[in-house]
């Protein structure tokens, strides 16, 4: 899907889910110290600027080669930088972005809807309801809420 996506909108940046990040780094952590390596993770994002956060996952990393967590130090250093797209943007923003809940819950919806319906006769069939849904939203309250003051993005202009 990245491939694709990088082939069709080349200058758009990639922000990988902080969450998602935190379950692969505890995937290969023993549950005994996963509070103190998740302490670890939210310190790396709770840095105010991209150069601190990428200071701290140093180390963030060398502290779990310290503790023979060398899987988890690896996927640190090889993910961060994806995680860290998001501070790229106006700060006001980053809460917003820097999961993807929004489209999880969108494709939360829709697995629920195909899957009330069970089986289709066809591809286009299946299709027309996840597009009638996908409608419903955009028509609706939840599709016009907005998410984001697009404020922070214009162009401030003094008058000279």
């Amino acid at each position: 899907m990245l491939g694709a996506a990088n082939e069709v909108f080349p200058d758009a940046k990639y922000q990988r889910c902080t969450v998602h990040f935190y379950r692969n780094v505890f995937s290969v952590v023993p549950r005994s110290k996963g509070k103190l390596v998740a302490k670890m993770l939210k310190a790396i994002h709770a840095q105010e600027n991209k150069e601190a956060a990428r200071e701290k996952a140093k180390q963030v990393a060398q502290t779990l080669r310290e503790m023979k967590l060398k899987e988890a130090a690896t996927k640190v250093e090889a993910s961060i930088e994806e995680t860290l797209t998001y501070m790229g943007f106006p700060s006001e923003h980053w809460i917003k972005i820097r999961t993807n809940n929004v489209i999880e819950r969108l494709n939360r919806e829709i697995r629920r809807r195909t899957r009330v319906a069970g089986t289709f006769p066809d591809g286009n069939s299946a299709l027309m309801l996840v597009c009638a849904r996908l409608r419903h939203v955009a028509g609706t309250q939840w599709g016009s809420k907005k998410y984001m003051s697009m404020k922070h993005f214009e162009p401030t202009y003094s008058e000279e």
